[in-house]
């Protein structure tokens, strides 16, 4: 899911480990600097000059960025992030498989398609929405500057905080913060039942629109039009539209 928090996690995991290498490369952003022209032999380019330190590195195309990856990087031990992976290509164009690196290299990916990680990977970590616990004390670093809501707003607190996604607890405690006055604090969670805030809405439509066109139909089937219902009804009229394999597969997931 978008703004769980993928790229928050990488970059921790980074920042406590960089030192332990040789040479380190955070190549964020995959997803949007691969779909301008040349974005991907500008990633190769900037992989290398991170590992190097050399800004003189110059690429022509992504089969030779390959080909100086693989050749450069050969026997040294690094940690490279690469953030935000949509396709498969873009792991084959960077970091195509262990033996291009050296022994004890890590090599850190993020991605909302598992699909995209195939077989290549030694571990898989999925990651789960914040528990009340946790997005209570989020939304209040950013409300209130400090680890838990001030007595008087931690009922009206409690209304902002459920569902868990770090983005939007980040966002909504922005908005509250110096907010003073209890009709204030109303009017606000009033303002957000109706208008979805604009960086939220962008960053969810991100995941909506990496869905095919059959899973798109099943995604609105299910958030508009069968709340509170057995999924029997959902399922039969996928059928009779012949969306039955994937329906079903997404109803297990």
């Amino acid at each position: 899911m978008g703004g769980i928090g993928k790229t928050t996690l990488a970059k921790a995991v980074y920042n406590r480990l960089h030192s332990s290498f040789e040479a380190c490369s955070f190549l964020a952003n995959v997803r949007e600097v691969s779909s301008h022209a040349n974005g991907v032999v500008t990633l190769q380019e900037q992989l290398l000059r991170d590992i190097f330190r050399d800004n003189k590195t110059r690429i022509s195309n992504k089969d030779e960025g390959i080909s100086q990856i693989r050749r450069r990087i050969g026997g040294k031990k690094v940690l490279i992030v690469i953030d935000d992976v949509d396709h498969k290509d873009r792991l084959d164009e960077l970091a195509g498989s262990r033996d291009w690196f050296g022994g004890k290299s890590r090599i850190i990916i993020t991605t909302r398609d598992e699909k995209v990680l195939s077989s290549r990977l030694h571990v898989i970590y999925k990651l789960a929405e914040l528990d009340c616990a946790q997005s209570l004390q989020l939304f209040s670093w950013h409300a209130f500057g400090q680890p838990e809501p001030r007595p008087e707003y931690g009922e009206l607190s409690e209304k902002v905080v459920a569902g868990g996604l770090p983005l939007c607890l980040k966002v909504f405690g922005s908005l509250f913060y110096d907010i003073e006055s209890f009709d204030e604090w109303n009017s606000m969670l009033e303002k957000l039942k109706r208008v979805q805030d604009k960086e939220v809405h962008e960053r969810l439509r991100i995941s909506y629109d990496g869905l095919d066109e059959e899973t798109k139909c099943i995604f609105l089937d299910i958030a508009c039009f069968f709340i509170g219902k057995d999924r029997k009804n959902a399922v039969s009229m996928w059928k009779g539209s012949k969306l039955s394999n994937s329906c079903n597969s997404n109803l297990r997931a």
